[in-house]
């Protein structure tokens, strides 16, 4: 798999230095280099690139004006390159891979890359599965009738949720995560071994995972389905959820009956 690559920035030797360190991976193939934000979303919109390597302090255009300015096309994956580490917020906002420093560490664009890889995987993976059944739909319909319907808001779905607690930001696979509780504004993010604070409503969160897998079971908690290992009885109808990591959660009433459709 061939990852046709992009790097924009307005400093030559900056574009020289990340065309250097990117020699070493041969499944890198750098197809174009840009100076502006003006000219790169011209040459990504024509070269439709698999990966940008995007610096975020360009005069006119910056970083974020040009993955807005092609928004409209089925956009490559970006990795923001810059000196200045408090952009890193947004960079994560924009759905970026990464957000490197300037120099940019081997060891951690090695790292990058292979997160490109995982991402460019799934993405090919449901395009082929789309072709596929398109292809079926024309020449043999009979044989769709028996696939089961497609969720049309499966893709949509967060897998990585960045989280800034504590002065940092995390990464978060969402597939980590065990339960959800909210305190007002703040979500209170469980995984196995680390809890971390999140600032956003349950009724937006609960937005961006996946409802097959992520339910509601009490006014203020949301549980990965996936992560339940026993369901303990208690009183009044009300039961508790026994999770991966030994941890308890309280199923109030108005919640069992959601549960119980996917607990057994």
């Amino acid at each position: 798999m061939t990852i046709r690559t992009i790097i924009v920035d307005d400093e030559k030797l900056a574009i020289q230095g990340l065309q250097l360190r990117l020699e070493k991976f041969n499944d890198v193939d750098i197809i174009e280099t840009c100076a502006n934000g003006r000219e790169a979303i011209r040459k990504i919109k024509t070269e439709k690139p698999d990966l940008v390597f995007l610096d975020v302090q360009m005069p006119g255009f910056d970083g974020f004006s040009v993955v807005k300015g092609v928004m409209e096309i089925d956009p490559p994956l970006f990795v923001f390159v810059t000196a200045f580490e408090e952009h890193a917020i947004r960079a994560f906002e924009a759905n970026a891979v990464n957000y490197l420093m300037k120099p940019v560490d081997e060891d951690k664009l090695a790292d990058t890359l292979e997160r490109v890889r995982t991402r460019l995987a799934e993405k090919r993976s449901a395009d082929e599965a789309r072709k596929l059944q398109d292809v079926l739909a024309e020449v043999a319909p009979e044989a769709m009738e028996n696939l089961p319907a497609e969720d049309e808001n499966s893709g949509r779905y967060e897998k990585l949720i960045n989280v800034k607690d504590r002065g940092q930001i995390f990464r978060v696979d969402v597939d980590t995560i065990e339960h959800i509780e909210a305190a007002g504004d703040y979500m209170c993010i469980y995984t196995g071994d680390n809890s971390l604070i999140l600032r956003e409503t349950m009724k937006d969160l609960e937005r961006r995972l996946d409802p097959r897998v992520f339910q509601r079971v009490h006014r203020s908690t949301i549980v990965n389905l996936d992560q339940v290992r026993q369901v303990k009885p208690h009183t009044n109808g009300e039961c508790f959820l026994v999770l991966d990591s030994g941890a308890e959660v309280k199923v109030s009433r108005s919640y069992r009956d959601v549960v119980a459709r996917f607990v057994h």
